[in-house]
């Protein structure tokens, strides 16, 4: 039943949408002229969050784009499946700016897209074309009278055609974006294709399949028009690679049709016998014309597969790796074999062999069919799901604590209550009752969930469109939009709050009161990451999690729209004593006065306009370009996008700062080309370029560059690094209250597990160990001095630090040496800022490993009380570039043992230093093979009691800190 909800709502939501277009055309009298100018929050994974409609290819095959519902359109690197570019159209409210059809040139130079774009300020729809390498949008083809379903281009790129829900066909000029040839006699045309001689087919829902000549000075000439033979509804279509054969497949059908390319007569029809569910709409031929290839929203059992037959569809059928959800298009590859895209979202190749040989599928949750699996404290302030269908991979959300707990059993919450009222034909139903009769919905409009309220005296009912709360005689007492469908609702036992659990991978809180919403979550399906914020922005997150939602910027209706994660506002908006006080006091504006009172900060609200970073983009060289010399010139074009100034340009290589033009500044506002000359390494990496204001960092213009110049033959000597490490670890404080059992030792085991490493990976290991008495604020600066001016662009440096960290009262957070005095902090505590900038302007890689967490009782053993989270994401920006492994963060607790001889952490890290962490037998250990092991062994050690992490900045790569000793 899950798979046919979420196979139902393609058709469902476009028929809806269709609906509330012709009210929008009615009405373009009241619409805005301009995209609004408000910033509006979005999700960000690096992969597509709602499902995958259109795909393109470019002739080499170089290059894959993706369109979603999501409102982004997203260039990937072929055959490696690496994320290249975001495309963010203009984008608005409700339904504008989701992208239905996209197309790459031949030339793989622009990216065309378009679907709901533009009817909510031109009342037409338009289609964007945008520069593939920059992102910028280079022309907008306006005016057209409906939504956009699908886009092709020819094969010799000198055109661009369109296919209109209910308004036909359109084909343009690629070149100027002129309208040379349009077909209105139509019903829902969802495919328009070319043969290589640039012939045209189309179809559309009125039952035909029509065939064109190429584009010419007379427009377009209709061949030949034929009832399809398979189908009421024909939706794709396909040109076998001799143009001899057209290929068309159905919405209403698992039947596939061969057509004559001339005439459209019927030639024959693959095996489908057995395909007894669902639909297949989406075909393709094999790029030699050998096979023939269809899928489509056709399950067997867990997974949508996709059909591959000899002899071009005469023969053999056989089952391919598909998708956990409907496959909504497939092109043929030059070198055999296919892509596709599909509805979970995800994409994937299939090469000649039928082997699938990459598969990307979404980073969010899937809450479909949760629905008792949705659970809630009486107060709502903990919440259980399911990281998968039904359920499955259940986790706990606490906002109390602060965390996210895998596995963890949901004692004390509840499921949603749908007893007391007689609500029946609620689930997956368009026609909802109570005491048999029908609830009041939208056409089309489906129910997924039901919570009934404490008293028994109302209930909230999820759909597709809205959240709808009504009392117990079936009247409306408010209906809110919703993201995606709520596939689970629930309502605390409390009566105050309600929540919902939806297709976009969010979780949401409400007031019943009003529906007002207070509080969204988004776990990462990674089962660490995870952010909670509010309609303002202010957000808690967990190390790595406020990357994972940010601000659309609209640049008006000609322009690509501008993204800016939530970490470039950590200082404003980074606010977890705000977002704790959110649902005890039902008011944002009353948590924002609350939590500013006991902070003692002004109350001032945040003008994000005034703080934006600026924008940077990379002009030259290419990405995946070749050099042959070291010294590099780069060209790049830097815009402001606030009132702000941009003050410096940092450039990096493999996230480290390089060695470039010093002082570089740019003096004034609004867009300047600029050049930089750096030099990089004698081998492959990748070069990124920052730029600031006094704010903010913009987000890393980066492009991978290969390098093919003259290296070192295998016979010269190749110089290994050096490695640096300052540790520090305090047990025995001159205040003795503050006394720890392992901090020292954790310091003392970690130094003589990397002193183990030389002659390893690294030529030299230096170390300087503080610990205890020695660790004196004056040691512990000159050992970050010391660090500092050692390690050199080929080098690796390492700081360790255990024991106490405390805040200031205004928010500073300052590591204890031991000879503190926690009455005095800023003359002898550690302030973070040292540590960060010495961190930040390391030449070589830097990572940092921070044991100084929460304090407790928890094992006999307690470590000082503090917020680590913020420091841990400021130190793993891209701007500051640090490898960080913290034991916790939250209000977990750093554990000690006795029987483990260190802390966990520590017991753990030195562990997996020592080779324990080599997965792959290897004999090195890497960044990712430690974060694992470290998560495995603590977890292990203190029962799920304690959750280290591991920030990377996106900057940098994976790769190998020790080898197996």
């Amino acid at each position: 039943m899950f798979r046919f909800q979420s196979l139902f709502r393609f058709l469902v939501v476009f028929l809806v949408m269709m609906a509330m277009l012709m009210a929008a055309i009615t009405g373009s009298a009241l619409q805005a002229a301009e995209p609004p100018k408000e910033p509006i929050l979005k999700i960000e994974t690096a992969m597509h969050t709602a499902k995958i409609g259109r795909i393109g290819v470019d002739a080499e095959n170089r290059f894959l784009v993706t369109a979603s519902e999501d409102k982004t359109v997203r260039v990937w690197e072929l055959p490696s499946g690496r994320l290249l570019t975001v495309l963010r159209p203009p984008a608005g409210p409700d339904n504008e700016g989701k992208i239905f059809a996209v197309a790459i040139s031949p030339d793989g130079k622009t990216v065309a897209c378009g679907g709901w774009t533009g009817w909510d300020w031109d009342g037409k729809a338009s289609i964007y074309l945008f520069d593939r390498a920059t992102g910028e949008m280079t022309r907008r083809i306006e005016g057209l009278p409906n939504v956009i379903t699908h886009l092709s281009y020819s094969p010799d790129g000198a055109y661009l055609a369109a296919a209109l829900g209910g308004a036909g066909i359109r084909v343009f000029r690629a070149a100027n974006g002129a309208l040379i040839g349009e077909d209105k006699d139509y019903g829902d045309s969802y495919s328009i294709v070319f043969d290589q001689a640039n012939r045209i087919a189309a179809a559309s829902f009125d039952g035909y399949i029509r065939l064109y000549a190429p584009p010419g000075a007379q427009g377009l000439r209709l061949l030949a028009k034929e009832k399809a033979p398979g189908g009421k509804q024909p939706f794709s279509l396909a040109f076998s690679p001799d143009g001899t054969k057209l290929v068309a497949c159905f919405y209403d059908s698992t039947r596939v049709d061969v057509l004559s390319a001339k005439n459209l007569s019927f030639l024959y029809s693959p095996d489908t016998g057995g395909v007894n569910n669902g639909y297949l709409i989406s075909v393709a031929f094999s790029s030699d014309g050998r096979h023939l290839y269809a899928a489509g929203g056709y399950h067997n059992g867990n997974q949508c597969p996709i059909f591959a037959w000899e002899s071009a569809g005469k023969g053999e059928r056989r089952e391919l790796a598909g998708a956990s959800n409907t496959i909504n298009d497939i092109l043929p590859l030059k070198a055999g074999g296919i892509v596709y895209g599909a509805g979970d979202p995800a994409f994937g190749v299939i090469d000649k062999s039928h082997a699938r040989v990459l598969f990307q599928t979404a980073q969010i949750a899937d809450y479909r069919s949760l629905l008792n699996g949705f659970k809630l404290s009486p107060d709502g302030k903990k919440v259980s799901f399911g990281y998968e269908v039904a359920g499955k991979s259940p986790a706990t959300f606490d906002m109390e604590a602060r965390a996210l707990i895998p596995d963890q059993d949901a004692q004390g919450l509840f499921s949603p209550d749908t007893t007391g009222l007689n609500i029946t034909d609620w689930n997956n139903s368009t026609a909802p009752k109570l005491n048999g009769r029908a609830l009041k919905l939208r056409q089309h409009e489906t129910s997924f969930s039901l919570a009934v309220a404490p008293g028994k005296d109302s209930f909230l009912l999820g759909t597709h469109f809205y959240l709808r709360y009504f009392d117990q005689h079936g009247h409306e007492k408010w209906q809110i939009s919703v993201p995606d469908a709520a596939w689970s609702v629930n309502i605390a036992r409390d009566g105050q709050l309600c929540a919902a659990a939806f297709g976009d991978g969010t979780i949401r809180w409400y007031r019943v009161a009003d529906g007002k919403e207070l509080l969204a979550f988004f776990p990462h399906n990674d089962r660490k990451r995870w952010i909670l914020w509010s309609a303002s922005g202010y957000y808690d997150a967990s190390p790595g999690g406020e990357e994972l939602i940010g601000w659309h910027i609209n640049n008006g209706k000609d322009k690509a729209a501008d993204f800016f994660p939530a970490s470039r506002f950590r200082s404003t908006y980074y606010r977890p004593d705000i977002i704790a006080k959110i649902l005890p006091t039902g008011n944002e504006s009353e948590a924002v006065r609350f939590a500013n009172e006991d902070a003692g900060r002004k109350t001032q609200k945040a003008e994000l306009g005034k703080i934006l970073p600026p924008v940077v983009t990379i002009l030259s060289p290419l990405d995946s370009e070749t050099l042959t010399q070291p010294e590099v010139t780069i060209t790049y074009m830097v815009r402001s996008s606030s009132p702000e100034p941009i003050t410096i340009i940092r450039a990096l290589i493999d996230g480290r700062p390089a060695r470039q033009e010093r002082g570089l500044k740019i003096v004034g506002k609004g867009t300047q080309e600029e050049t930089l000359k750096i030099t990089i390494p004698e081998k492959d990496c990748e070069i990124s370029l920052i730029a600031e204001n006094r704010f903010a960092a913009s987000e890393p213009a980066t492009v991978r560059v290969l390098y093919r110049g003259k290296t070192k033959s295998a016979e010269e000597f190749v110089v290994k690094p050096k490695l640096y490490v300052l540790a520090v670890g305090v047990s025995l404080y001159q205040d003795k209250s503050l006394t720890l059992q392992f901090a020292a030792k954790d310091a003392k085991d970690f130094a003589q597990a990397m002193e183990k490493q030389k002659g390893g990976l690294y030529r030299d290991v230096q170390v300087r160990l503080l610990t205890d008495a020695l660790a004196t604020r004056d040691e512990v600066m000159d050992g970050l001095d010391w660090i500092q001016k050692e390690t050199t662009a080929k080098d690796v440096a390492m700081v360790f630090i255990a024991g106490h960290g405390v805040n200031d009262p205004t928010g500073n957070y300052y590591f204890l040496p031991g000879n503190v005095d926690t009455e005095k902090l800023k003359r002898t505590g550690v302030v973070f800022s040292d540590i960060k900038n010495t961190l930040n302007s390391l030449a070589g890689k830097a990572l940092f490993f921070m044991d100084t967490c929460h304090s407790g009782n928890v094992m006999g053993s307690r470590r000082a009380q503090t917020d680590i989270t913020g420091l841990v994401n400021e130190l793993a920006s891209a701007e500051n570039g640090v490898v960080v492994f913290a034991s916790s963060t939250g209000k977990q607790y750093s554990l000690e043992d006795a029987s483990w001889g260190n802390g966990a952490f520590t017991k753990a890290l030195v562990e997996g230093l020592s080779g324990k962490a080599d997965y792959t037998g290897k004999g090195k250990i890497t960044i990712n093979m430690l974060d694992l092991y470290i998560s495995e062994k603590v977890k292990e050690l203190t029962g799920g009691k304690q959750t280290p992490t591991t920030t990377k900045p996106q900057t940098i790569a994976d790769f190998p800190i020790a080898v197996k000793r």
